[in-house]
Order: structure tokens, then sequence, then C-alpha cells
């Protein structure tokens, strides 16, 4: 920031010198691994870069199944105790509902041309976003980072992710 030489013959809107703008940050916390909740937070992540967004995503917990590399494209939709799949509950839990939530899911996001979450993992990592892992969750699920796609770029714990999103907007999904 500079400051603006003034004189009292200045006009008003001259005395203050224009502020670059500061690059808008977003973090994104992945914390569930269905397929329904993986898109979320990576669709985000991609709308974040296209606007020219520093972005970063952490993947904990059950998120960790997005960055896989055994699970990330294994996801499936949950249809048990989703009160958005508007079914009870005991039919959600009918042998092959979830694979046909899932199948049908699968299908319309071809349709639409979504890309699947590992080529989404690849266009978020080519686009510049940072994707990190969580060391707590990876030391739960006994993980090391080889079992994670190659785009994440490291194993964080809760602290680092603060220090890393310092003055970023936070999401939880």
């Amino acid at each position: 920031m500079g400051t603006a030489v003034t004189t009292p013959t200045t006009p008003f809107a001259e005395r203050v010198a224009p502020v670059a703008e500061a690059t808008r940050k977003v973090a994104i916390i992945c914390s569930k691994g269905t397929l329904d909740m993986a898109y979320p937070g990576l669709i985000l992540a991609n709308a974040a870069r296209m606007s020219g967004m520093d972005v970063m995503l952490f993947f904990t917990f059950w998120g960790l199944d997005i960055v896989r590399k055994d699970r990330m494209d294994h996801l499936h939709v949950s249809t048990v105790g989703n009160p958005s799949m508007h079914m009870p509950t005991m039919v959600g839990g009918l042998p092959g509902m979830e694979a046909l939530a899932t199948s049908m899911m699968k299908k319309e996001m071809a349709r639409l041309e979504i890309p699947t979450v590992s080529e989404m993992v690849q266009m978020l990592s080519d686009a510049g976003a940072h994707l990190y892992a969580c060391g707590l969750a990876m030391d739960m699920f006994k993980l090391k980072q080889e079992d994670l796609a190659p785009q994440v770029e490291g194993v964080l714990s809760a602290m680092d992710f603060f220090d890393k999103s310092e003055g970023a907007q936070i999401i939880f999904v």
C-alpha cells in the first residue's frame, strides 16, 4: 500500500492512493467420502480457481476417501439415513439400493459431462489448487502418503492447516 501526498486543494477522491486488491483465498475442508458429498467441495474449489482465488483443500476423516487411490473412483451415494433421498431409511437399506442410487447419479453426471472424482482432483491440481491430508485422520486410518493420489502435496496437522489457511475463507463440507 502506498500513501498519497495531499495538499489542502487536492480533491477528496484523489487523496487516497488506490489499494491493490488482495488475493482472495479459500480453504475447503472435505470431511465426508460419499459420492454426493465429494463433489460440493471439489466443485467449489474449481469455481474458486476459475475466479482467480487461491484454493486449499484439506481432506479429513472420511473425506480422505476422495483422495485415496484405492477409493476415489469407487465412491458411493449413501441411501441410509439420507433425508434428501426422500425414502424411508428401511428402503434405503434394502440390498442393491445404494448401488442403484450410485449408478443413477453417475449416469446423470456423465450425461452432464461432470468429470469423475479423480479427474476433478487432477484438474484442481493442474489449476494450482493445493491439496492436503489431515495427519490425525491419516494416523487413525493407518494410511501413508503413498496411499493417496499423487496430487496431495502433503499431510498437515490441524495447526498447520490453520497456519496455511490464514486469511482464507473456510468452508466445511
